[in-house]
């Protein structure tokens, strides 16, 4: 199967911190029923593994990285600290701030020789971010790669806010948390990736901490937003993985999250397969996942 003479396919990756790394699967999946995007679109964490798919990686060399710079605690605390730090001189500069730095992890989180610029990618790439000033989303596919990536990855509170190209930036998921809006531009066929999760795991829990509150609050809001996304812009397959029994933040459970994603991998490639080949048939119209 090929797209040569298939669908321009978009794809939308959404906003989820660690549970993001369920899209690495999806990748994978697509790698193996020999499909690529003409149009890729990213906010928060499906921007950074979006560009990494748009710079080349496939899924297995992304989850290949995943477990070389996340698969531990201490792989991701010693790098934690390196972009904060960067040696005494940063302590007596800047002292030791609990507002993490976007570029920098960017910078400490991506491969050697990773683009630096849009025009390198070989998929075309758009990465959604939030304007603090204007309560807009800002939308990047030219220019530094880094810098905007870093803006859409800046969670408020957790990270400083990124000031890039005249914008004061924080995470694109306060806006537009899965941007089906930008993955339909000249493309034919769309696919929405929500890991953002559901209630389901803590449906009956009463005893939540201050944290729980914050990030289950965030995803609340942003299961709001991707409704109204949905409706304006209705994907061809819909995918909402099952990722709620994992942490915000737990990075460091990554070969489970992607154990976790096997059966749902699968399941996305039968639909995957049989949607495209419908497609390029002409025996019946696409249409929405359940």
């Amino acid at each position: 199967m090929n797209t040569i003479s298939g669908p321009r396919i978009g794809v939308a990756l959404g906003g989820g911190s660690a549970r993001g790394l369920t899209h690495i699967p999806y990748i994978e999946a697509m790698d193996e029923l020999g499909l690529k995007p003409s149009v890729i679109s990213g906010t928060s964490i499906g921007a950074l593994i979006g560009a990494g798919w748009a710079a080349g990686m496939t899924g297995k060399e992304l989850r290949e990285h995943s477990y070389e710079v996340l698969g531990t605690m201490r792989t991701i605390a010693t790098k934690l600290w390196a972009t904060q730090i960067r040696g005494i001189g940063g302590i007596l500069k800047n002292g030791i701030s609990m507002q993490l730095d976007a570029t920098s992890i960017v910078d400490a989180f991506t491969p050697p020789g990773f683009p630096l610029e849009f025009k390198q990618l070989k998929i075309p790439l758009y990465v959604v971010a939030t304007d603090f000033q204007s309560w807009h989303q800002v939308v990047f596919n030219t220019g530094l790669l880094r810098p905007a990536i870093a803006g859409s990855i800046a969670i408020p509170s957790l990270f400083k806010p990124v000031v890039y190209a005249n914008h004061i930036l924080v995470d694109g998921g306060v806006v537009n948390p899965l941007p089906l809006d930008q993955a339909d531009i000249d493309t034919d066929f769309l696919i929405g990736i929500d890991v953002n999760g559901d209630p389901s795991e803590g449906i009956s829990k009463t005893d939540h901490k201050a944290l729980d509150i914050w990030f289950g609050s965030a995803q609340i809001m942003m299961h709001s937003l991707t409704a109204h996304m949905m409706a304006a812009y209705p994907p061809d397959i819909y995918i909402r993985p099952h990722v709620a029994n994992f942490g915000a933040l737990e990075f460091w459970r990554v070969r489970e999250i992607f154990a976790h994603a096997e059966v749902e991998k699968e399941r996305f490639k039968r639909i995957l397969g049989d949607k495209i080949e419908a497609y390029i048939a002409n025996k019946v119209p696409v249409i929405g996942s359940e």
